[in-house]
This record gives structure tokens, C-alpha cells and sequence, in this order.
């Protein structure tokens, strides 16, 4: 019975291995998806304040409040999109520089492109 409960327990730890490299990956993908809509949401924005500045171009209208609650939507946008970034990197167990968005290696110290010193949090 010895070598059979070896095996059951050599599969049972190949199973939560597995279970766990598939759950980061489902986690991932969702990450993936979620930065996908953030970017879709920012061009629909962007089109949006596009299509505004021509209407009002056209009709003489002042446009710059609507404008301006636009540019307010995007930036949150951006700040989101930061926070799935940075999230994705992290479940890659990767860095992304704060100075020029860089992915770096979790372990590096400096941006492999600008130099900038990285840090863990």
C-alpha cells in the first residue's frame, strides 16, 4: 500500500499545482479583459469629445463644460487602467515603471529602459 499512497499523494499535488497555474490564469485573462474595456471606454470617450468640439464648431455653441467633464471621465479611465496594469504585472510577477511604463523583471532594481530606480509597491 506504501507505493499506492505515494502515488495518490504525488497526483494530488500535481492536481493543486495545476489548479493554482490555472487559476492565475483565469485571474490573467480577466485582468486582460478588463484592460481590454478600459481602452474601448477611453476611444469611445475620445470620439465622443471629438464629435462635441465638431458640433459645437458647426453651431457656435460653447462646448468647453461638457469638454471638460469628458477629459475628467478619461483621466479616471487612466487611473484605472493604471490599476489593472499594475495588477496584471504583479500576477506576471513583473514591475512596470512609473517613469515610462516599462515592463521589467520582478527582481530589477532599475528600468531596463530609462533608469529609473523601481519599487515593489
Amino acid at each position: 500500500m506504501g507505493l499506492f499512497e505515494d502515488v495518490v499523494v504525488n497526483a494530488k499535488s500535481a492536481v493543486d499545482v495545476v489548479g493554482k497555474k490555472a487559476s492565475k490564469i483565469v485571474d490573467v485573462s480577466k485582468l486582460r479583459i478588463s484592460a481590454a474595456d478600459l481602452n474601448n471606454e477611453i476611444s469611445k470617450r475620445f470620439e465622443t469629445i471629438g464629435r462635441t468640439v465638431y458640433e459645437a464648431k458647426k453651431t457656435g455653441n460653447d462646448s468647453s463644460d461638457l469638454i471638460t467633464e469628458s477629459v475628467a471621465a478619461i483621466d479616471d479611465l487612466y487611473e484605472q487602467l493604471d490599476a489593472v496594469n499594475n495588477q496584471l504585472a504583479s500576477a506576471r510577477e513583473k514591475l512596470i515603471c512609473k517613469n515610462c511604463g516599462q515592463v521589467n523583471e520582478q527582481g530589477a532594481a532599475y528600468c531596463s529602459k530609462c533608469g529609473q530606480k523601481l519599487s515593489n509597491d
